[in-house]
């Protein structure tokens, strides 16, 4: 059985440690960043079930580290680890995506408490996940889990999400404008060649070896992922 696995964001080596010793004790796999910049890239580079996330952090503060996850379209369950007198950073890391804060300091006992609440919450998720599916393409959008063949197909976050959209999108021809919007967001100002990076790697990992490409190019247009069976 595969380990529940929970990073902890803790610049204060004593009680990330801490809480590594409590939380394997518990079972649970864990990894540890010591400042928001390394948090980034461990979540980016990772496939954790639940983030421990400490506001106040070196290089990138806890909330910012936050922000940028949810707009990766991470969407694990977030507890903030917070000072008694941070009223205000509680109620924007609230509205900006996490599900749940804890005061310092705290019970070991409440803080695994809501981990086990949000990890069944997450569980009940997955257990009704959304299918997409085109020939012996599969993604789960519960569990982010794409494959073809049956085997395992490892995306990034954006990379998940634009091949979301044109499943979503089968057999529809989707501008470069149009994913940007779904995709990136209607605040993106970068450049639309963005789109056809990604695509690129896209392919590289979903069409290469394959008889069958189901990412399609219309000339002048734009993509769409195409159902043979249609």
């Amino acid at each position: 059985m595969t380990q529940t696995k929970i990073l902890i964001v803790e610049d204060e080596q004593k009680l990330s440690r801490v809480l590594q010793l409590e939380l394997e004790y518990e079972g649970y796999e864990t990894g540890i960043a010591r400042d928001g910049k390394e948090a980034l890239e461990k979540i980016e580079g990772g496939n954790w079930d639940l983030v421990l996330l400490d506001i106040m952090l070196p290089q990138l503060s806890g909330l910012e580290v936050l922000r940028r996850v949810r707009k990766l379209g991470e969407s694990m369950p977030i507890i903030l680890l917070t000072a008694r007198d941070e009223v205000h950073d509680k109620v924007s890391g609230l509205d900006i995506g996490a599900n749940d804060y804890i005061t310092k300091p705290f019970q070991i006992e409440e803080l695994f408490a809501r981990i086990r609440v949000h990890l069944r919450s997450t569980t009940s998720q997955l257990n009704n996940a959304e299918f997409l599916e085109v020939g012996e393409l599969t993604v789960n959008i519960g569990s982010r889990e794409v494959k073809r063949q049956e085997k395992d197909i490892d995306l990034t976050p954006r990379e998940f999400d634009l091949l979301v959209c044109l499943l979503k999108n089968k057999n529809i021809v989707l501008t470069r404008e149009q994913l940007i919007e779904q995709v990136w967001g209607f605040d993106y100002y970068g450049d639309t060649n963005v789109v056809d990076v990604y695509i690129r790697y896209l392919r590289q990992k979903i069409d290469k070896g394959h008889e069958d490409a189901y990412i399609q190019t219309i000339r002048g247009v734009g993509y769409t992922i195409k159902d043979r069976s249609k």
